[in-house]
Order: structure tokens, then C-alpha cells, then sequence
């Protein structure tokens, strides 16, 4: 066995403390009979490195009889340094308030100071100037371990045999390739044959890899080709990364919207087709909170029933009857939302018993029954401008908004709606004059009923056709075959967590892949999802993506979501605590792993909120 570095003090043996000073900073050896006992080096700060060098020098040693005192106090010791003007520190008259307080730090001390030329003084100096030395300590280079088992495989390739063969005795090999130190090169890059699994070693490490971070095709190849090449590699390089699983779900497509705009049929009379929807979140007011809004398709004619949230399907069934059953009847087709209400079984049945088809939008798409939605905006809008700082008198002003609303000109059928159901232009505001209306005019307006109607018909078509038109200029057409599988797109919007967190922006942009079972008329499709999921299998087409690869997919499973199809936050377990310090106060955390949610994605979770907002969780 050989003697440790440093060897332990023997307090009945006199110590040596050898020190030295540069530019940045200092050093000194803590020894007994030449074997080191501690070593010593620092850094000067900028208001040091200013010192002269006789200060230095002196800084040297009483930092190092500062370090060292439970050795050096009670014992004789010896000082060596290179700055020899110090050997005469005790000998020389004090004439500065520097040595002054120099020699105030070194009484108590048993020391004697010796002059040691700088060439023997190598072990302080060297110490010293340690801070110097670091930048060229962390020189380094990458190698590639792969290198030699890339030339292995070339070996073993025929076709790279057959190129070898022909490079070694000088005949014309394949444009392109070279053989230098005993390696096959293409355009001057390691040539990896087509035989080797390192092509896709190399393509999911230049792409899918912490340092390439899925990147495009065009800097995942200049990266792979500054070492790398072969024939064709462009072509596998675009190939592989549209097949990259990681890319088509995170990656959002650069193209126009999928899905042409398809206009619902126009009805065949006035009150045969309508449109429902609410407004909720409204100031409460005399018990009531919300607006059923109810639309006919044809003539653009409104109601705007005041309700209280929350609502029953078996109250707004009631309500339906009261305020609209009574004056129109009973529709054909009812479009609307996917709201809880619509879908509700009552609601189905009750329908179904008066013959009325109940048409409901895609999941995650309410342009389905963009007409309510439009109305909804014009009535909040009227309702903000006359509110003003009364906010809670919104039902005094409901009449007005509706009149208002049936009484105003609308664009797509040229009139306004109380004409449309009526036959005559709303009342004016002005004054009756006796015998300014005859009976013939109206009995003329009566008689002119149906050409009104296909007058409504005809404008329709044309604002339909006009906006598709124009629709489909910023829309592409997308079709899918069924048995495809398809990546599905959930909106960010109806991603809420219960827990409040900002983790949207980092959610994935897609999910699946999922099975398509069915086309649904042009746009919209049927996929197989998991048997625990409570969200509508049915989506627009806006909202997949085709999977591009072989083989059968990894189906994830998605998210768990509520009876609204918004994404319920459940805790499944905890990974992992931490205690963290918030103002001052010490708080345990969680790492919580959510359930239909890989471990990759749990987050830290405040221990109180997660047992104040789930009681039951168990952790």
C-alpha cells in the first residue's frame, strides 16, 4: 500500500506554511517535513487584484494563517515565501496603517518568515494560479463510438463489398463514393449501407432526440449530413419523419381548414325548420340567468325567452310549448348544439313523439348551428349597449331586443323577419291617417303569400351559395376511406381543469390514433373510441388528421370528459412530494400523474388544493 496524499497533522512537530501570490489570485501548503497536510487556493476579487504585489503577497499569508489557526495557534510554525522584502516584516519600522493592522492579525502567533527563491516555491505558485488554468481543463471533443461499427457493417454489406473492391484496385466505382483511411466515404461522409440497422439508429437520433427535437426535413438533414450520407437519404429522411408518430400528433398543419361548407337544406316553409340554443352567464335578475333563443330557419324570426340555469330538460320542454308550440306548432327539424339538454333521453323522446327530428352539431363544432350562434351575438350585443351600469335590468329590455330583432333588415332574405312571417312591412312609428290603408292592398298581400315564400326561397339559396363560395376559398376538401386511422384534434377552449393550471399550451395537439367506422354525410365521421369514453364519437373532418405509416397503431387512450365534453381532471396517484417555501411558508407538493394521462405528464400539485378539490383522492 502506498502512503495517502496527505498525511494528518503531528501537533509535536513544528508546521510550514509556504505561500505565494499572482495576478488573480493566491496559494499556499499547510506541511510537516515536506509532506502536505492542506492545501489552499483563491481567487482575488477585483478590488484585490488593484494591490501592489508586496500586499499580495502579505494578503497571501494571513489568509493562510486565518485558514489554518486550530493547527498554527499554540505551535511553532515557519513561513516561506518567494517576496522576499517580507522576510524583514518584523525587523523594519512600521510606517503604514496596512502593516499596522497586519501585525494586529498575527500577534498570538509563533512564526518565523523565510525568503525561498520563486523556482523552489512551485507547488503556492502553481495554486495560485489555478484560476487561470480552468478554461483549458474543460477542453473536450466529441467521438463517435458508432464509427467503427458503421465500418463493420460496410464490411459485411455485398453492395458496399462490391464498391470497396473496386475503389482498393483504382477501377471506376459509383459517383459519389471514395475510400480514405480504410473507411467507404459518399460525398465525403461516412457512407452507412443500406443493410445496417444504423440508418434508422442515426434518423431517430438526428430527429427524434433531446438535441434534434423532431425538427422539419430540411435542418434534420444538413445535421445528419455533416457526418453522414448515402444515396437517397433526402427521400428516407422526408419519409421517415411523416411517419413519425411524436410529429403527427404535435405538429399543427400549415394548410386551409379542412372540410368544404356544406349549407343545411333550405326548409320548405316558414316555422317547418328551427334552431335552438341558450345564453347563459347573465347577471341574475328576478330568478332568472339565462336566454332560450329559438330561431325559424326560413324566415329568420326570433324568440327570446327569459329562464333560470339550471334547467331541465322537462322545463325547457315546458317552455318550448308555451312559447313557441302555441304560435307556430310543432317543427319538422330542430338543429342545435350538443348542449345536455338537447341530448338528454327526454328530450329525444319527446321529440320522436311528435315526429320532429332532432339534428344535433358534431362533437367540437358549433358552426353546425352557426345561425343561433350568430343570433346569440346579436342579442348580447343589443343587451350590452342598453344595460349600461344596470346590468342585472337585461329582462326589461328581452321584448325590446326581440322586436328589434324581427322588425331589422336581414341580408340573406332581403326583408325583414316580421315580413317574412307576416307578409307586410313591421309597423311604423308613424301616426295612423284614416283611409291610408284599403282592404284591397291587403287582401292583394294575401294573395301574394306563396310568392313571398319562394321569394324566401330563392334569396336563401343564393346567400347560401354566396357563402360557400367564399367559404371554400380559405377551406380545403379532405376525404377519408373507412378502416383508416386517424389522429383526433381537441380544442384547447373546452380543456378545463378543475384543478386551475395553466397546462394548455402544452397539451397535445392530438390524440389517437382512433378507427374510423363511418362517414357521416361530407364532413363529418364516426371513430371508435375507447369504451370509457363519454365524449361524442362523431367529428368534423376539420378535427382529423390520416396517421401516415405501417403496421397497426398504438391507440392511446384519451382523456377522462364529463356528460359537457369538457376534459375532467382526476387525479390517479402521486409520483412523488416535495415541501417548497411560498411567502414564507413551507408547502408540501404532490406530483400527481392525472388519470388517462402518461407519467410524462404529471404536474406539482398544491397537497391542500388536491384534497380540498377531490376528498375522496387518497393519496
Amino acid at each position: 500500500m502506498t502512503a495517502p496524499v496527505l498525511a494528518l497533522p503531528d501537533f509535536s512537530k513544528p508546521f510550514v506554511v509556504e505561500t505565494d501570490a499572482s495576478g488573480l489570485g493566491i496559494g499556499a501548503v499547510l506541511s510537516q517535513q515536506r509532506h502536505p497536510i492542506a492545501f489552499l487556493s483563491k481567487s482575488l476579487s477585483p478590488r484585490n487584484q488593484a494591490l501592489s504585489v508586496y500586499d499580495k503577497e502579505m494578503l497571501a499569508v494571513l489568509f493562510a494563517i486565518e485558514k489554518w489557526r486550530p493547527y498554527l495557534l499554540g505551535h511553532p510554525f515557519q513561513i516561506l515565501t518567494d517576496h522576499q522584502t517580507l522576510k524583514h516584516l518584523l525587523n523594519q519600522r512600521i510606517s503604514t496603517p496596512s502593516q499596522h493592522k497586519w501585525l494586529a492579525k498575527l500577534m498570538g502567533y509563533n512564526y518565523t518568515i523565510e525568503y525561498r527563491a520563486g523556482s523552489a516555491n512551485t507547488v503556492p505558485d502553481l495554486l495560485s494560479r489555478r484560476h487561470e488554468l480552468c478554461p483549458l481543463q474543460a477542453v473536450s471533443a466529441p467521438v463517435f463510438d458508432c464509427l467503427p461499427q458503421i465500418d463493420q457493417a460496410c464490411l459485411r454489406d455485398q453492395h458496399a463489398q462490391v464498391i470497396i473492391s473496386q475503389l482498393q484496385q483504382g477501377l471506376t466505382a459509383k459517383k459519389g463514393f471514395s475510400w480514405s483511411n480504410n473507411r467507404l466515404l459518399y460525398k465525403g461522409k461516412v457512407f452507412v449501407p443500406v443493410s445496417s440497422d444504423w440508418r434508422t439508429k442515426l434518423l431517430y437520433e438526428f430527429h427524434s432526440s433531446l438535441q434534434a427535437g423532431h425538427s422539419g426535413y430540411l435542418r434534420t438533414y444538413l445535421r445528419l449530413f455533416r457526418n453522414f450520407a448515402w444515396p437517397g437519404m433526402r427521400k428516407e429522411i422526408k419519409s421517415f419523419i411523416a411517419e413519425c408518430d411524436q410529429c403527427q400528433r404535435q405538429t399543427y398543419e400549415t394548410i386551409k381548414p379542412p372540410g368544404l361548407l356544406q349549407p343545411l337544406p333550405i326548409p320548405e316553409n316558414i316555422w317547418f325548420d328551427i334552431s335552438m340554443d341558450f345564453v347563459d352567464g347573465l347577471p341574475p335578475s328576478d330568478g332568472k340567468n339565462a336566454i332560450f333563443v329559438v330561431v325559424d330557419r326560413l324566415s329568420k324570426y326570433g324568440h327570446f325567452i327569459a329562464i333560470s340555469h339550471p334547467y331541465s330538460a322537462t322545463q325547457i320542454a315546458e317552455v318550448f310549448m308555451k312559447e313557441v308550440f302555441r304560435l307556430h306548432g310543432m317543427p319538422k327539424s330542430i338543429v342545435s348544439d350538443r348542449d345536455p339538454i338537447f341530448i338528454s333521453h327526454f328530450w329525444t323522446a319527446f321529440f320522436k313523439l311528435q315526429g320532429t327530428t332532432l339534428c344535433r352539431s358534431s362533437a367540437y363544432h358549433p358552426q353546425t348551428d352557426g345561425q343561433t350562434e350568430v343570433v346569440n351575438r346579436s342579442l348580447e350585443h343589443y343587451l350590452r349597449c342598453f344595460v349600461l351600469d344596470k346590468p342585472s335590468s337585461w329582462p326589461t329590455l328581452l321584448h325590446w331586443a326581440e322586436w328589434w330583432y324581427n322588425s331589422t333588415y336581414h341580408s340573406t332574405i332581403r326583408m325583414t323577419p316580421f315580413q317574412a312571417v307576416y307578409g307586410i312591412p313591421p309597423p311604423s312609428v308613424a301616426m295612423y291617417v284614416p283611409g291610408s290603408t284599403s282592404v284591397q292592398k291587403v287582401d292583394k298581400a294575401l294573395q301574394d303569400r306563396n310568392v313571398l315564400v319562394q321569394s324566401l326561397k330563392i334569396h336563401m339559396a343564393a346567400t347560401q351559395n354566396r357563402m360557400k363560395q367564399s367559404a371554400d376559398q380559405h377551406r380545403t376538401e379532405r376525404v377519408f376511406n373507412i378502416g383508416e386511422w386517424v389522429f383526433l384534434k381537441l380544442h384547447p377552449y373546452r380543456q378545463q381543469s378543475l384543478v386551475k393550471r395553466a397546462v394548455h399550451k402544452l397539451s397535445p395537439r392530438y390524440y389517437g390514433p382512433f378507427l374510423i367506422l363511418e362517414r357521416i354525410g361530407k364532413v363529418a365521421y364516426k371513430l371508435e373510441l375507447p369504451p370509457q369514453c363519454r365524449i361524442h364519437p362523431i367529428f368534423h373532418v376539420s378535427l382529423l388528421k390520416l396517421r401516415i405509416g405501417d403496421g397497426t397503431p398504438f391507440t392511446t387512450s384519451l382523456p377522462e370528459f364529463d356528460d359537457q365534453g369538457d376534459l375532467l381532471w382526476r387525479p390517479e396517484k402521486v409520483l412523488d412530494l416535495a415541501v417548497v417555501r411560498k411567502k414564507k411558508r413551507n408547502i408540501t407538493q404532490w406530483l400527481i400523474q392525472w388519470a388517462g394521462l402518461p407519467a410524462e405528464d404529471a404536474t406539482w400539485e398544491d397537497a391542500h388544493t388536491i384534497k380540498h378539490r377531490f376528498p375522496e383522492f387518497c393519496a
